[in-house]
């Protein structure tokens, strides 16, 4: 005889002890597995906010302790007023690959909606900030203020490589800085307004060269001394648009402080690093690293992973050591957009990290069996015995590789919700074939 089904509960029923079977794809769920037993109160608001109303559970691998419901009478049917439910059909390996990468293009849908919002709103408050200050002002507010909300709501965030990068590069560097700049902070224990003030400052940083000619508008290594000079004034003038816009001391301090270094040699004050305030110090690293990730000179770009490697082998010392060395912990040393050799010989660029697991983040790997729109990410922390190997240029990849991974001259980036990996069994999520 066949196995019975297994009971279904409603979830507000869920105790600590009960084994569910979640009957969902695996990235439709936080979990590494589909099917684990409940050991914490975390995990059941979990499953609750996933939106299901019943799961299965297995009674004969739950705890006795937990409050199992009683199963349905044998022959019981709705119309004798006995509750039942029809057990969903497993999935097949075809249908959970369909749905995991249905839920991948969703998230980073998503994720490059909201961005483009960001970029948006930013031309925006450019083209409104000296008829209208204190509009300006709002529309920054409420961008940083939902920003950061969802950055809380979410738990442990991920940063995710965009994959379209046209635009406004002003607008975009601006959003890149600001994504960045919240999540280092929030990782180096700023909250509230602190955090808020940081945000503003990011998204504002550059303001005052709306102020400037065209011609000392981006840093040139050909400057004269007069136009390095002119240029410096952007800061000047970005204080001065920040008050006009109501800003607080704190955002004005960090807008005014954004390109001191720690070891004096940075501009308008040369102050040194005892004398910055702490957002400032998250602004300067940030503001440098998508400065050489995303140059006005594509040719001159760095690759991310060199541009962390050049932060910390010869520029560490403009840097506050625990503000470095927290960047890195952030963006592992193989940031979102490297590209790299694996372990197994295969290149692959990385797509997504997480700061608890920054030598395991997410790839997107060369497979000339699978067309690059149906490939699905590879998480290494699912793969102990793959290991990055090596970073690479582009023009080191094999043609085949590089038309197939694509990577881009400019590098944008946002945040999602991270896998929580400390969740469930730490084997690693179902494969999907």
């Amino acid at each position: 005889m066949p196995d019975a089904p297994l009971p279904m509960i409603p979830v507000s029923d869920l105790r600590i002890g009960h084994f569910v079977l979640l009957d969902l794809g695996w990235m439709d769920h936080p979990f590494p597995r589909s099917s684990f037993r409940i050991g914490t109160q975390r995990q059941i608001d979990t499953i609750r906010a996933l939106g299901l109303t019943r799961v299965r559970i297995d009674p004969a691998r739950s705890d006795p302790q937990a409050d199992m419901p009683p199963p349905p009478p044998a022959g019981a049917t709705p119309s004798g007023g006995a509750a039942s439910a029809t057990p969903t059909e497993p999935e097949t390996p075809a249908q959970r690959r369909a749905r995991a990468l249905a839920q991948q293009r969703r998230a980073l849908h998503e994720c490059e909606r909201r961005y483009h919002e960001g970029t948006e709103r930013y031309q925006q408050v450019i083209g409104m900030v000296e008829r209208d200050p204190t509009g300006a002002s709002a529309h920054t507010r409420a961008l940083v203020a939902s920003m950061l909300a969802d950055i809380e709501g979410q738990g442990e965030s991920a940063i995710r490589l965009l994959r379209d990068a046209q635009g406004d590069r002003d607008a975009q560097h601006a959003m890149n800085v600001t994504v960045l700049s919240v999540l280092l902070g929030r990782a180096l224990g700023l909250a509230g307004d602190a955090l808020q003030a940081l945000g503003m400052a990011a998204f504002l940083h550059d303001i005052g060269k709306v102020r400037l000619p065209d011609v000392v508008r981006y840093k040139d290594d050909a400057f004269t001394a007069a136009q390095w000079r002119a240029y410096q004034e952007h800061v000047a003038h970005g204080v001065a648009l920040g008050r006009a816009m109501g800003l607080a001391p704190d955002d004005l301090d960090i807008i005014a402080q954004h390109h001191e270094a720690a070891d004096g040699s940075g501009f308008p004050s040369g102050c040194r690093g005892d004398a910055m305030v702490r957002g400032a110090h998250v602004l300067a690293l940030v503001n440098r690293y998508d400065s050489l990730c995303n140059p006005l000179n594509p040719a001159r770009a760095h690759t991310p992973h060199e541009a962390l490697s050049l932060l910390f082998a010869t520029q560490r010392t403009r840097f506050e050591a625990a503000t470095l060395n927290g960047f890195i912990r952030m963006v592992g040393v193989y940031p979102p957009g490297s590209i790299v050799q694996l372990s197994d010989g295969r290149y692959a660029v990385v797509q997504a990290c997480n700061a608890a697991r920054p030598l395991k983040p997410r790839v997107l790997v060369h497979d000339p069996r699978t067309p690059r729109s149906e490939a699905l990410l590879l998480d290494l922390q699912a793969e102990p015995e793959l290991s990055i190997q090596r970073s690479l240029r582009a023009e080191q990849l094999p043609r085949a590789a590089l038309d197939y991974l694509e990577p881009r001259p400019r590098h944008c980036y946002f945040f999602e919700r991270a896998t929580p990996w400390d969740e469930g069994s730490a084997t690693g999520p179902e494969r999907v074939a």
